[in-house]
């Protein structure tokens, strides 16, 4: 027990230590750091963009099968950061939540009360002793019909909000800076420059220069509201646009 101030008090999910802070969703946090990916979403005038880092952890594995983009409802995606097996039971869970709304009130549920809905539902795992918060962070794009495009997050202690742009994963602070500078230029993009700051983000702050299988991209926009996964080509046209710009 002689762990400094955390002693003991990370035993319990439910119990605060003396400073007044929860060490297991603390822990949580750094769970969504573990697998090493970092996940940037961006948003412009009427495009919002998100990109991650594609890691295949095995060569035998089939490639296409492993993804971080997962698509929640026609027009609402999410890009998930953290343990894998976490991520894809929130995806259930979120898809569940969309399609029940839908089937009550008679129309898609708005990106931001999906959110919200997630978020009420890791605040309950961080209060409830028999259940553990899940180490991952989910970021969802969405074109909506009132709101245009947005950028939403949502964290394991529950807490949301909506950005201009955000990143989530080990690489986090450089990425949060990167972007901060970006936006201090500028901030309003059109539909390519959305998609090319978020990947050029993800490739500054990794210093790497990827092969078009190694990122992925999805992308809402005012044109296509429906969210769509880039195919490896277009990944391509735009990193090679990156690299004509630099």
């Amino acid at each position: 027990m002689s762990r400094g101030s955390s002693a003991g008090f990370d035993r319990f999910i439910t119990v605060f230590s003396p400073e007044g802070r929860l060490y297991q969703v603390e822990y949580a946090f750094k769970a969504i750091n573990q697998g090493g990916t970092t996940s940037v979403a961006v948003k412009g005038v009427d495009t919002a963009a998100c990109a991650t880092v594609k890691k295949v952890p095995d060569k035998l594995l089939d490639a296409n099968t492993v993804t971080n983009l997962y698509q929640l409802t026609d027009n609402i995606g999410c890009v998930m950061t953290g343990m894998v097996a976490d991520s894809r039971s929130t995806v259930q869970r979120a898809r569940y939540e969309a399609a029940a709304w839908k089937y009550k009130y008679g129309y898609e549920m708005p990106v931001d009360m999906l959110c919200r809905k997630m978020s009420d539902i890791s605040q309950v795992y961080t209060q409830n002793a028999e259940m553990r918060p899940l180490g991952c962070s989910m970021i969802l794009i969405a074109y909506d019909e009132e709101l245009g495009p947005c950028v939403y997050k949502t964290d394991p202690a529950g807490y949301y909000s909506a950005y201009k742009a955000v990143s989530v994963g080990s690489k986090q602070t450089e990425a949060n800076s990167f972007l901060e500078k970006k936006f201090k230029k500028k901030d309003s993009y059109n539909h390519d420059e959305t998609i090319q700051v978020a990947i050029n983000c993800l490739s500054t702050i990794l210093s790497a220069d990827f092969k078009p299988s190694e990122i992925e991209v999805a992308v809402v926009s005012k044109e296509n509201p429906k969210f769509k996964p880039l195919s490896e080509a277009e990944i391509d046209a735009h990193l090679t646009a990156i690299a004509e710009k630099d």
